[in-house]
Parts: structure tokens; C-alpha cells; sequence
């Protein structure tokens, strides 16, 4: 019984911690563009300038 007097409010702070950073995540715009990062994989880098071939 002891240990639940510890364990229960360290089981809020991170779940409340855990909620905080997720609505950072979503104020921050982290998830606007989903598909966009998907698609940039597909083209290629512009060639450096001090890159020979």
C-alpha cells in the first residue's frame, strides 16, 4: 500500500508531462504536413556547387 502512494502521483506527473508535450507537438504545427515529407523523399538533392563529378 505503501508503494502506491508513490507510484500514483509519479504515474500523473508523467502522464500530464506526456499530455503537455503532445499539445507542444501540435502548437508547434509538427503535424501540418504528413504527406509532404513523404513525397520530398522521392526528388533528388540539388548538386552541390563543390561537388565534381
Amino acid at each position: 500500500m505503501n508503494a502506491l502512494v508513490v507510484l500514483v502521483p509519479i504515474a500523473l506527473l508523467l502522464g500530464l508531462l506526456g499530455l503537455a508535450l503532445f499539445l507542444w507537438t501540435l502548437r508547434s504545427r509538427q503535424y501540418e504536413d504528413l504527406d509532404g515529407a513523404a513525397a520530398r523523399i522521392l526528388f533528388d538533392d540539388l548538386p552541390r556547387k563543390d561537388s565534381k563529378p
